[in-house]
């Protein structure tokens, strides 16, 4: 089934913006993508038309108390998992600060943590000082630079009775590595240990289904899949009723709510809603139900992804002084996300200049500390880094191939 490209980018007003007078060239969505109209007017209909806090029985309250229902109902869609088992949060990174608070409540010394030399490091950091407040150790899954990805056989090898969690990404922010993330999850739980997955890079590309994976947490950011600012967190339902979270007083007991501190965004929810209704009408597959159509829709994606893939490391191939980090194959088991690096260029240096010339691209290490460290690239300004989303066009790629090919050869 098709990405029909050109009628969707017609509904993001973002890229009617223009440098020099020629449309610019989004390719940041690791960092965060643009949002299409739905986004736009379900944020602005919420505060236009006024809103009030949950829970008070009172006409725009009553309105908060579906948008919050809504959007855990439209990310359960997303995600495969039930509404009362999606928590909210104002990003990825406190929803794994709190949680890594909750669950290490019952650690100890002689505890382990496994946490791998791949992730981004809010998969990381929260782990490590949850871990060192309650005297338990934390062991690094090695990265297998050969790909990156993170060595499995590794990881399996650090997996004993002692293991409490396992934290591991879905799909690397920095490389666009995809990890085998089922047989990690098959692995840990022998073991008895939990599994907590980092799905912010996975969510845009592809289909998710918490339950083919057999994972206990599944965390991602709605602004990295064309909605606003927002966290969710999927976690399995009896793990959540089991998990004392730290809550003011007042605070509703019961989860899902019980894992939210304060007041919702609920204008952002409304935004997260057409987001995740966005994806579903890409490639709609009859409208059987928004799961479905989900599935059929970032089947989709993840095809005509592949196919910018393919055009651009043919063309990246080409080119000398050129260095790929990530996996070369764009049929394998990867993101359209690459890293790169051009020789006599420093990483900001290329990002500035392709942005001159109005193609937007990251550079440096995008918290992606660890795998830079161990590649040896860190201390020398990272990478660069480049995503397509399946609104980028293949003229878009061949833009960026002919910038590239200058800079190389210049």
């Amino acid at each position: 089934m098709p990405v029909p490209v050109s009628d969707l980018r017609a509904r993001f007003p973002a890229y009617r913006r223009t440098l020099d007078g020629r449309p610019v060239v989004y390719l940041d969505g690791p960092g965060g993508t643009q949002v299409p109209d739905l986004v736009i007017e379900a944020i602005g209909s919420y505060l236009r038309d006024g809103g009030s806090n949950v829970g008070g029985g009172f006409a725009t309250s009553l309105v908060s108390d579906r948008v919050v229902a809504d959007a855990r109902s439209a990310m359960a869609d997303l995600l495969g998992g039930r509404p009362e088992e999606i928590v909210f949060g104002p990003n990825m990174t406190t929803l794994t600060f709190g949680m890594s608070r909750a669950l290490s409540r019952a650690w100890q010394p002689g505890d382990r943590i496994v946490v791998t030399g791949l992730d981004h490091d809010a998969n990381i950091s929260p782990w490590v000082a949850a871990a060192t407040d309650r005297g338990a150790e934390v062991v690094f899954a090695e990265l297998d630079r050969r790909v990156p990805t993170v060595d499995l056989d590794h990881l399996e090898s650090l997996l004993d009775r002692r293991v409490r969690l396992v934290a591991v990404t879905h799909a690397s922010n920095a490389f666009g590595t995809v990890v085998d993330v089922a047989r990690v999850c098959r692995a840990a739980h022998s073991v008895g240990a939990l599994v907590y997955v980092d799905g912010v890079h996975h969510t845009p590309h592809r289909p998710v289904d918490v339950g083919e994976l057999g994972c206990d947490f599944y965390v991602c950011s709605g602004y990295k899949f064309f909605g606003p600012h927002v966290g969710v967190l999927w976690g399995r339902a009896d793990l959540l009723a089991e998990i004392t979270p730290y809550r003011v007083r007042p605070a509703p007991p019961d989860p899902p709510d019980s894992f939210e501190t304060g007041t919702l965004a609920f204008e952002s929810l409304a935004g997260l809603t057409a987001a995740v209704d966005y994806l579903a009408g890409i490639a709609p597959d009859g409208g059987v139900d928004r799961r479905t159509d989900l599935v059929a829709s970032m089947t989709a994606v993840a095809s005509y992804e592949r196919e910018l893939g393919r055009r651009f490391l043919s063309g990246l191939g080409r080119f000398s002084g050129v260095r790929l980090y990530g996996p070369p194959d764009p049929d394998g088991e990867r993101t359209p996300t690459f890293a790169i690096e051009l020789e006599g260029w420093e990483p900001r240096a290329v990002a500035a200049e392709l942005g001159r010339r109005g193609l937007f691209v990251w550079a440096g290490h995008y918290y992606a500390v660890e795998p830079m460290r161990r590649l040896g690239v860190l201390d020398r300004g990272g990478l660069v880094r480049i995503g397509f989303v399946h609104t980028t066009t293949v003229d878009e790629v061949d833009r960026l191939l002919e910038m590239l090919d200058a800079l190389a050869s210049g």
